[in-house]
């Protein structure tokens, strides 16, 4: 007899009567209209039957939409409490010792720890886990704030030419992209958030980056913020009023002498 297949939908353990029926050797809109009669006693008698018995959909061979129901324990209980004869038997055994090794496992990976250790790895686990979803967060809200500002061919076409990382407008100004991105900070551009720069509010919505995840494999992704010719342009302006000039046009003042 085949393993009967438990789903696990946020913790809640269910089985597709599409198994059932398999394993039961009925025809599956057979058992549909058992389990209809079982949701109206169920309903009529002021039981909540999605305790037992929810309603769901699958796709066909053909692409098209069929009902079919996702059975609880309970559920599975009373379907097989209306079956005789081997199968019967045969479908009981199955879905209790399935179920019991489902919870088993759901049981040990929310097992509580026993040891200070344990405890205390457990925390910085959820630490960690924590402050990823505030970065992602944060990245999101950056990201929806960039794409909003549309308001003239001109800042699109900036928008979606030549980004730049941080670490080649740094060279402009003869500058690490440390020591840059530590300048902007201090200018109240940006912050740090884990390992990644990311603006202040206030800049967030003014096409100055773009903000790209790349996916490096199931558990990894890496954030990567570039600038755009509007924010080149924006770091320009900021640096000139503290005085700092790009290579070129540092060069050139020297040569005028205005700069001694």
């Amino acid at each position: 007899m085949k393993q009967l297949q438990i789903l696990n939908q946020d913790g809640k353990l269910l089985v597709d009567s599409r198994e059932v029926a398999q394993m039961t050797g009925v025809r599956h809109s057979d058992l549909l209209d058992k389990i209809k009669g079982y949701v109206l006693h169920l309903t009529n008698g002021k039981f909540r039957s999605s305790d037992f018995f929810i309603e769901s959909t699958y796709a066909d061979a053909k692409g098209e939409v069929r009902p079919c129901f996702l059975l609880t324990r309970k559920g599975c209980d009373m379907v097989a409490n209306k079956m005789t004869g081997e199968k019967g038997v045969l479908f009981t055994a199955a879905y209790v010792t399935q179920f019991e090794e489902m919870e088993r496992k759901l049981k040990e990976s929310h097992q509580l720890p026993t040891t200070y250790k344990e405890a205390l790895l457990q925390l910085v686990k959820q630490v960690e886990q924590n402050e990823k979803l505030q970065t992602e967060n944060l990245v999101l809200v950056q990201q929806t704030k960039e794409l909003k500002p549309k308001a003239s061919y001109y800042d699109m076409v900036l928008q979606n030419k030549s980004l730049l990382a941080v670490s080649k407008i740094a060279k402009d100004y003869g500058m690490s992209a440390i020591a840059l991105n530590k300048k902007l900070h201090e200018l109240g551009v940006q912050y740090k958030q884990g390992d990644i720069w990311l603006l202040y509010a206030k800049y967030q919505d003014k096409g100055y980056t773009q903000t790209t995840t790349h996916v490096i494999d199931a558990e990894k992704s890496r954030v990567s913020t570039k600038w755009t010719q509007k924010g080149r342009l924006f770091i320009y302006e900021l640096l000139k009023k503290e005085n700092i000039l790009p290579m070129i046009e540092k060069e050139s003042h020297d040569l005028t002498g205005t700069g001694a």
